[in-house]
């Protein structure tokens, strides 16, 4: 399975001020195996500790942190002889023990000649809990299921890739159809990799759903397993609500939504564990479309996403055939099957924080703003063909902004006032971010 992110690992393993790397993700995001990769791929030794249930290594952590001890007690654990040189060092579930942690700041002081990389799915929810942490010596890099064009690399279509990283988008649009029945499929598949490395071995969409099912039990044993016992209810709750939310017109959370009464106060602790752990995203309101999108944000109102379109799916187990044959029965959830999509991809192809913007008593609404390098870039998400733009052209009129996107299943075309860029391309959106 091939990981667009093994890139970025390589440019950090080349860095001269390189310092230990925290991969951060949800559990079943493929943290685990592209360390392991990396290391098979770019190193000659590999040396793979897993802190979870790991007595032995807790011990050895639980004395004074010295480097030189360290490295001998991974050595004997792990059976490698390590080199600075040519060894990776992998510490897995390293929020189980909370002074591995501390020690990369350590190597990063002491010792910067070691290639360190470490994972914790729980990692965010430690760190609330009090764990120590290594401000300012470590380097981060974010993981997420797989994107679009990763999953069609899965599937063996790695020129299809490449034509939708070149310039020609003339050639883009001859294959349009092949793009829309694969994006067809990664809708109801998704990107987590147990899922899709299924899908390519089988074809079989009952296979996957039953592996989705499986994800989704998984991670609600994590709320009763990690997260405090008054709090597992509320988990559950806003969990459950996320499908129901983004079938709204309007998809501004609401908490009287997930329980009838609820406030902020009663579901933000509950909200942040999800942050925490990687299984949402939320997308902030901007109060005003102007640099720096930040300044702006309205921290009382936001939309909430999963971590996984496959997954959001089978939340709401509608059948493959629904997805997969475009059937129009179910209109509203489309378009929020459509956002959950773009949002995805803006944050994992083309590395964008998103936001949106809505005026206050109006219901016209732009689904995404994204911040170039000198303007605000707003973007507006169309599930099928449908060119009507009209809140995209009320906004272009009122603000007046260098670019404008529109993205829907029609192709590439330019117009005087903005953009409509394929679905399947939506990461050619990055042409007018690094303007």
């Amino acid at each position: 399975m091939k990981r667009f992110a093994i890139e970025q690992l390589k440019q950090w393993k080349d860095k001269k001020d390189r310092k230990p790397l925290i991969i951060r993700g949800a559990r079943q995001v493929g943290k685990t195996w592209l360390m392991k990769e990396f290391g098979r791929t770019c190193f000659e030794n590999v040396a793979y500790v897993n802190f979870d249930s790991n007595a032995r290594m807790k011990n050895v952590f639980d004395g004074e942190i010295d480097i030189p001890r360290i490295i001998m007690a991974i050595s004997i654990e792990t059976g490698m002889t390590i080199d600075s040189h040519n060894t990776l060092i992998i510490f897995d579930e390293i929020q189980e023990v909370p002074k591995a942690l501390s020690s990369l700041k350590y190597f990063c002081e002491n010792a910067p000649e070691y290639a360190v990389v470490a994972a914790g799915s729980l990692l965010g929810v430690a760190l609330h809990t009090g764990t120590s942490f290594p401000v300012g010596k470590v380097d981060f890099m974010d993981l997420y299921p797989l994107s679009y064009q990763e999953f069609l690399c899965a599937l063996g279509e790695e020129r299809y890739v490449d034509v939708l990283k070149g310039e020609d988008t003339s050639m883009v649009s001859a294959f349009s159809s092949k793009y829309i029945d694969r994006l067809r499929e990664y809708y109801y598949v998704g990107g987590m990799p147990e899922v899709v490395a299924s899908y390519v071995e089988n074809k079989d969409f009952n296979r996957v759903r039953e592996i989705q099912k499986n994800l989704l039990n998984y991670y609600r044993q994590d709320f009763s397993k990690h997260a405090e016992i008054n709090l597992v209810p509320r988990l559950n709750l806003v969990w459950d609500s996320i499908p129901m939310q983004l079938a709204k017109e309007n998809k501004k959370y609401i908490y009287g939504q997930v329980r009838e009464g609820a406030r902020a106060k009663d579901f933000e602790l509950a909200i942040q564990w999800l942050l925490d752990c990687g299984l949402i995203h939320k997308v902030a309101r901007v109060s005003k479309p102007a640099l720096p999108l930040k300044a702006y944000m309205d921290l009382d109102s936001f939309k909430m996403f999963l971590l996984d379109i496959g997954l959001l799916i089978a939340m709401t187990d509608l059948d493959a055939r629904v997805i997969i044959d475009g059937n129009r029965i179910f209109t509203e959830f489309k378009g929020a099957l459509t956002e959950q999509y773009v949002l995805q991809q803006l944050i994992s192809e083309a590395g964008i924080v998103p936001y949106y913007y809505s005026a206050q008593n109006s219901r016209g609404e732009i689904d995404f703003l994204v911040q170039g390098r000198t303007s605000v870039i707003p973007i507006e998400v169309k599930a099928e063909e449908n060119l009507r733009a009209k809140s995209l052209r009320a906004f272009c009129d009122k603000y007046n902004p260098d670019y404008a996107v529109r993205t829907s299943m029609s192709d590439y075309r330019e117009q005087d006032w903005m953009t409509n860029i394929p679905l399947y391309n939506i990461d050619r959106i990055t042409t007018f971010t690094s303007r």
